[in-house]
């Protein structure tokens, strides 16, 4: 028996999904909208402040956000690149088959070497905005879906640490690396473990099309804009775990 108890109040949803009585998952969401970690937004570099060795970047909240050199990602050059092409149209498909890598910025370089003000950049709300700062960002731009993780620019795939069966890790690789688009990487997730293969395939197409929707949300974009909204975790799990074996759903 599978249940879904949902207790919606004012600001917050609680999920608990029970199988044959016992919890096995509780999610909790607060429900106003603003700036949610895993929002990508295409923003504008305010200014550089190589003291700090970070960049103040506009993302259309009050206080500017913070994005320091050691969260642009390796791949940052690519990203930037993307992120250019996507909005001025020339570049025309979101899938980076014979996409030119550019090698990976310095590990311990400076950030003006990298970014210089009013530049457009594609970034990630990693922290939300707390009441004095506004919000913290990486440039590495990442997708997560139910049993993997999306990553653009890079063509690794890469299994949690938690699945520790070798035969199972093998089988993961070997599926996702024959899947995968080219130039995207993938982190498998620990729940991956022991799911079919049309399981994994589905939940990869799905973060394909976000990527889609992304990309297509970027043409013609003037910073600061979000390009893709994280689904709300309501959703997600409804997405993710409702299936013909549900007994019930209580509200």
């Amino acid at each position: 028996n599978v249940d879904l108890v949902i207790r919606s109040s004012g600001g917050e949803v609680s999920l608990a999904l029970l199988k044959d009585k016992l919890l096995s998952e509780l999610h909790r969401e607060k429900t106003e909208r603003g700036f949610t970690v895993g929002d990508v937004y295409l923003a504008r570099v305010r200014k550089v402040a190589p003291g700090l060795n970070a960049a103040f970047v506009d993302v259309g909240h009050e206080k500017d956000a913070f994005l320091h050199y050691y969260d642009l990602g390796p791949q940052y050059r690519n990203s930037y690149k993307f992120a250019k092409g996507a909005v001025s149209g020339s570049i025309q498909d979101p899938l980076l088959k014979g996409w030119k890598m550019d090698p990976d910025i310095n590990k311990d370089g400076k950030i003006n070497e990298v970014i210089s003000a009013s530049q457009s950049i594609l970034v990630q709300i990693a922290k939300e905005p707390i009441s004095t700062k506004g919000p913290r960002l990486t440039a590495e731009v990442t997708l997560a879906g139910r049993y993997m993780v999306l990553v653009p620019f890079i063509n690794k795939v890469s299994i949690s640490a938690r699945i520790t069966d070798e035969t199972e890790r093998d089988r993961l690789k070997k599926l996702m690396q024959a899947v995968k688009p080219q130039n995207f990487g993938l982190i498998i997730r620990t729940n991956a473990e022991g799911k079919k293969e049309a399981e994994l395939e589905a939940d990869l197409k799905t973060l394909m099309q976000r990527w889609d929707v992304l990309f297509h949300n970027l043409r013609n974009a003037l910073p600061p804009k979000r390009v893709l909204g994280e689904i709300d975790r309501t959703s997600a799990v409804l997405r993710d775990v409702l299936n013909k074996d549900f007994t019930g759903i209580h509200v």
